[in-house]
């Protein structure tokens, strides 16, 4: 026998064998993964939703939020810019930004907490009143792009000191277009972030009707999501109040 022979291996170890093995466990590992992934996805249909998510997607959201919420320092501020990064902004969402609208029109409604006053209407005059706060800051989209702007007009604190001081110690605040078309929720402790302005101007001009005119909500320690163009109406509530994006399967709280 030649040692050809005395080295070759037997038949039940040749490499085509070999390889046919291990085919046979691949597609028994797929066929395993593919039908666990298939029970899971069924598994998470079969659950009830909350605010249009499936209930455990939710409840990871809401840990999140939780987690956020306690490290949130209300005396931390967002980074601050020179003049020189200023850029223009992107014009990016419309909803709730009609072509119905009058800005000669406009009054902004503010809805005190309940038992605590009736429903105040003002112009932008009113608001032009309180003191003036710049900052440059940026502000960074969900969608993964960000751009350094110079934001003025009212800090809502003093807003609310201002118009709604009876409502300052409300857990939340919702915020709507006049058309009700696009609202937001705000918990307080970041409504009331001395960052988080009302604003009426943008990189030295006033808004533009694309970018929210007459006020808009400019807060950098929220993404843009919840950045409210052309409000038309502020709530103060004792409840978490509804939100655009949050029915859509994001973050309640988006913050940064």
């Amino acid at each position: 026998m030649t040692r050809g022979n005395r080295d070759a291996p037997p038949p039940s170890q040749t490499p085509e064998r070999e390889l046919r093995l291990r085919m046979r466990r691949a597609f028994l590992t797929l066929g395993v993964g593919a039908a666990a992934g298939f029970a899971g996805w069924r598994w998470l249909r079969s659950r009830p939703e909350i605010d249009g998510l499936a209930q455990p997607f939710r409840r990871m959201l809401q840990f999140n939020e939780r987690v956020a919420g306690a490290y949130f320092d209300e005396r931390h501020l967002a980074a601050v810019y020179p003049a020189s990064a200023i850029q223009p902004m992107r014009t990016n969402g419309d909803i709730g930004l009609g072509d119905d609208y009058d800005p000669q029109n406009w009054r902004l409604a503010i809805k005190p907490l309940p038992g605590r006053g009736e429903v105040r209407y003002l112009t932008l005059a009113d608001i032009r009143a309180l003191p003036q706060v710049e900052h440059i800051t940026q502000l960074k989209c969900i969608e993964g792009w960000s751009v350094v702007t110079h934001w003025a007009g009212a800090r809502f604190m003093d807003f609310t000191e201002q118009f709604a001081p009876e409502s300052k110690s409300a857990p939340y605040i919702g915020m709507q277009t006049p058309d009700e078309e696009y609202f937001v929720g705000l918990d307080r402790a970041s409504a009331m972030h001395p960052q988080t302005l009302l604003c009426y101007e943008m990189n030295g001009a006033p808004l533009t009707l694309e970018h929210g005119a007459p006020l808009r909500l400019a807060t950098p320690v929220k993404y843009g999501i919840k950045n409210l163009k052309r409000i038309g109406t502020i709530t103060y509530s004792t409840e978490r109040p509804n939100d655009y994006w949050a029915e859509q399967g994001y973050d309640w709280y988006a913050g940064m």
